[in-house]
């Protein structure tokens, strides 16, 4: 995908699109119909839900069969930028990182018998990573769209 198309699809994915978006991308057959798209997201209209997957057949990111419209490419845009999608899964990419630390928090835990300031330093960042990461992870959460 050329920068151009890119930066077009930046400016266009937003809003009731970006949720549309990121409710194909949560389907497990990555199909939705109209009705379906309606009852979702709780639009007035289907004819709503056909103008915002319209939008996103015509940003070449999904493609109209009979009257599903199918998921054809996986974008990044906006607040989908902090997440990694496993199937119909989309984790934050902090999430990784955040249960690393608290791991690491944890072996601490087990592993210092004595306190030096060697441990103090180890604990003071172990903790401080995990809080970091974990707070990342939750404001990832709260900005993702509904739907």
């Amino acid at each position: 995908m050329s920068e151009a198309d890119q930066e077009k699809i930046d400016n266009q994915l937003k809003g009731n699109t970006l949720k549309v978006y990121y409710l194909m991308l949560k389907s497990p057959s990555a199909s939705v119909g109209i009705r379906e798209v309606q009852r979702a997201l709780k639009f007035s209209s289907p004819t709503l839900a056909q103008y915002h997957l319209d939008k996103l057949r015509e940003l070449g990111l999904v493609r109209k069969e009979s009257t599903e419209y199918m998921l054809v490419a996986d974008v990044k845009v906006g607040v989908l930028r902090q997440f990694y999608r496993f199937g119909t899964v989309l984790v934050p990419r902090f999430i990784l990182y955040a249960v690393l630390f608290t791991v690491l928090l944890g072996f601490l835990f087990f592993i210092v018998t004595e306190v030096t300031l060697v441990a103090v330093y180890a604990f003071v960042l172990a903790g401080f990573g995990a809080a970091i990461f974990w707070y990342e992870t939750a404001k990832a959460m709260r900005e993702r769209p509904k739907g």
